[in-house]
């Protein structure tokens, strides 16, 4: 067993903690040295970082335009503005998506902020949000939607999203959710067209329904496109600043088990540090002491 299994199964049953090391030792097979940590660790709280995965569908704008080709819309020629009609939201590997959508009326009167309430929660509680586009899009208009519906700001969290993270480290042919999904080998999407808005701005319940389904998919769709990205982003907010733990931890998914390479380095130029793989998610990091000298760095990899 390794030292994370062991901290995990004395928190499972905490009168195990009682036993003695060289009982330990024999009964789990495993060096009874490793058992001080063990119960040092499994004492302290440790609350890896909530991340939510989440996607919006909003309602096309209605104005006056005088061409087809190439214009620029005045003002106050809008008709209608822009509103949610939808959105999906699900904790990384919960089996359980939340989902809220427009009813008729709702979605008659332009009416978001009954569903807007329930995501603020959410958003609220989370300390890494996952989307795709959402900082160009997902995000700026779920906030607009928040300040225009009286909501105060959620708590601060980390934003990754994954197709900006697909242009950063890929040259895919095309950076959308479904381009990815596709060469992932992930199912695609739903079937949809512009005649699904159209119904839906007109509260249609059967369009606001299959609308909310294609909504969900969207985010379990996601939620696979970014664990498969997941161990190449070298920029992710580092997960192991939310462990308190004083072993090598993942700084892409916060895991303890991690397994050194042999003879790999990295280096700085002032510093060589050893490199750890987590069989979990499958990124590199870096350990945090200085091989060089006694200094100790908690930098992770990347640059």
């Amino acid at each position: 067993m390794t030292l994370e299994q062991v901290v995990n199964l004395f928190k499972e049953k905490p009168y195990l903690m009682k036993k003695g090391r060289g009982e330990l030792g024999r009964r789990l097979n495993i060096n009874p040295n490793l058992v001080p940590k063990a119960k040092e660790l499994a004492r302290k709280k440790v609350r890896p970082p909530k991340i939510l995965l989440f996607d919006l569908e909003t309602a096309p704008m209605k104005a006056y335009v005088f061409s087809l080709w190439k214009q620029n819309i005045a003002w106050d020629h809008t008709l209608s503005q822009w509103y949610i009609l939808a959105w999906s939201a699900k904790w990384l590997y919960s089996s359980e998506t939340y989902s809220a959508h427009l009813t008729s009326e709702e979605a008659k009167n332009e009416d978001d902020s009954r569903i807007l309430r329930s995501l603020w929660d959410l958003i609220d509680e989370a300390d890494i949000v996952v989307t795709h586009n959402g900082n160009r899009a997902d995000i700026p208009w779920m906030n607009t939607r928040f300040i225009l519906n009286g909501l105060k700001p959620p708590t601060p969290y980390f934003s990754v999203d994954t197709c900006e993270v697909a242009r950063k480290y890929f040259s895919f042919s095309s950076n959308k959710l479904d381009a990815l999904a596709e060469y992932f080998g992930i199912p695609h999407k739903l079937d949809t067209d512009f005649e699904l808005w159209k119904r839906c701005t007109e509260g249609d319940e059967e369009a606001l329904e299959y609308m909310s389904e294609y909504n969900v998919k969207d985010t379990q769709i996601l939620e696979e496109v970014y664990l498969k990205l997941r161990p190449w982003i070298k920029g992710h907010p580092n997960c192991g600043n939310f462990v308190d733990s004083e072993v090598p931890i993942c700084s892409i998914c916060g895991s303890t088990d991690l397994v050194r390479i042999p003879g790999q380095y990295y280096y700085t130029s002032v510093g060589k540090y050893s490199l750890y793989r987590c069989p979990k998610c499958g990124a590199v990091s870096r350990g945090r002491k200085n091989l060089r000298s006694n200094s100790v760095s908690t930098v992770s990899v990347g640059k």
